[in-house]
């Protein structure tokens, strides 16, 4: 693990435990892919909890690092996006990650 990455989890501690566990789970998702909300419920043993996923997701100060533009609903929709730019970002860093090689992971 980097430095940068060991920053992160150390700064993330001052969130709940659900968002840390929402963002940690938001960072195994590879570039160029995307996984749902559901998926990340489902991968921090609450599947239910998609919805707060993306409150969750809405929050992420740690931004391009921890990967939330990856995430999308369950049906292929784009879902949200709170950063500047909104979707219009979102849809452009998807398709940058796409069009990217990918390396490996962190």
């Amino acid at each position: 693990m980097n430095k940068k990455m060991k920053k992160i989890l150390e700064a993330m501690k001052a969130y709940t435990a659900f968002q840390r566990a929402v963002w940690i789970a938001c960072m195994t998702i590879p570039r160029g892919q995307t996984r749902s909300y559901k998926w990340i419920a489902e991968r921090i043993g609450r599947p239910k909890a998609a919805r707060a996923v993306g409150s969750a997701l809405g929050k992420n100060p740690f931004a391009p690092l921890v990967p939330c533009h990856r995430v999308i609903k369950s049906d292929g929709n784009i879902g949200g996006f709170s950063a500047p730019g909104g979707l219009k970002t979102k849809r452009s860093l998807l398709n940058l990650e796409a069009k990217q090689p990918r390396s490996k992971a962190i």
